[in-house]
């Protein structure tokens, strides 16, 4: 079964295709731009899955197919890594109709789409995510960058893919780790926007885990249809874009204060969200059963709840210092994603004492 998700951005829209074997299928490709070329851009761990089948897809609409395979990790989210799409870019003469395929997670997506946005002052590109969390979050909405040692994906821009390819049969070959950090982003779509779908998931995330196909499917599909409607209304996060960050701001200190991939991203954000939701509650927004029950849902899709120490002297200090470096920062004030209420959220600044507060809560043993 095969199903498009459209997002709606006048001359920018395109479609998620999202099936099973779809990246074998030449058809799933016919409608991009005429090229010559095409470089497809991976890493250490995904090309020898999946990059040659990716390249004799594309050898029957393109004449060349060129493969750039970048070290695996977040920790090569970086100017350094970048540069080494660039050079294959310039070595190959490619021109401005070339297109990029991004193979791979949200790493290889991010960088990929930012070099698409930078080179030559943009060519086309193509997100084939094959992570659960790339399908569902990453790959989707036009969000490209790399990160500073400071702060996470604050170097930059918005640029859209001509096509998004979440060809299921990748989710098959993914580490139990991997499927966790995906139903991560899966999870906060719930609590932002639809409760229905949240207790969907309560009911079937032992399927989801254990890699149910028509679980996944679904859970791939309803994730895409929210998020290309919040896309669809704000392109650029000037204001409701911002609810996808449920989770992101405590999740991305939490990445950048242990050094990137430590942890997940997805596992940061799984246990940010516990303490937004903590903040939410503090805040009068939410009562404490809803607390316990998002929680356990998190618990139960094996992620952590317990946030790491970061500082042993000032801990939640070493928090806030990394919070204010957050894109919804607005003059040094920390601005947080919470839940006004299940299926609701809300865009709040919160006094620093409380959030010591909950920071405290969440980091005990």
């Amino acid at each position: 079964m095969r199903h498009t998700v459209s997002i709606a951005l006048d001359d920018r829209s395109y479609s998620i295709e999202i099936g099973a074997g779809l990246m074998s299928d030449p058809a799933t490709f016919a409608g991009l731009p005429q090229a010559s070329v095409a470089v497809v851009v991976s890493n250490a761990t995904v090309a020898p899955l999946y990059a040659q089948r990716l390249q004799h897809t594309l050898a029957a609409r393109f004449k060349t197919v060129h493969l750039v395979t970048l070290p695996d990790g977040e920790q090569f989210k970086t100017w350094e890594t970048l540069n080494t799409i660039f050079d294959a870019l310039l070595q190959n003469n490619c021109d401005r109709k070339t297109v990029l395929f991004a193979l791979g997670g949200g790493v290889v997506g991010d960088m990929t789409g930012f070099a698409a946005a930078s080179y030559m002052r943009g060519v086309p590109f193509v997100q084939v995510p094959t992570t659960l969390l790339a399908q569902v979050d990453s790959s989707v909405g036009g969000k490209t960058g790399i990160n500073h040692p400071l702060g996470k994906n604050m170097v930059g821009a918005f640029y859209q893919p001509q096509l998004v390819v979440c060809d299921l049969d990748t989710l098959q070959t993914l580490p139990a780790r991997e499927i966790s950090a995906g139903l991560a982003e899966i999870i906060k779509y719930g609590p932002i926007a639809d409760m229905a779908f949240f207790e969907w998931l309560e009911s079937h995330v032992h399927a989801l885990r254990s890699g149910d196909a028509k679980a996944l499917a679904y859970a791939v599909q309803r994730s895409c249809e929210i998020k290309a409607w919040v896309v669809g209304q704000d392109e650029r996060e000037a204001g409701l874009r911002a609810i996808l960050n449920f989770g992101h701001t405590f999740g991305h200190a939490i990445e950048a204060g242990l050094g990137y991939g430590k942890w997940l991203h997805g596992e940061a954000v799984g246990c940010g969200m516990v303490m937004a939701a903590h903040l939410s509650h503090a805040l009068g927004l939410v009562d404490s059963a809803f607390v316990e029950r998002l929680t356990r849902l998190i618990s139960a899709a094996g992620l952590p709840i317990q946030a790491p120490v970061l500082d042993g002297k000032d801990n939640a200090g070493k928090y806030l210092e990394l919070m204010q470096v957050d894109k919804k920062a607005h003059a040094g004030e920390i601005r947080f994603i919470l839940i006004d209420g299940p299926g609701k959220a809300c865009i709040r600044a919160a006094d620093a004492s409380v959030v010591r507060q909950v920071i405290a809560r969440c980091c005990s043993a």
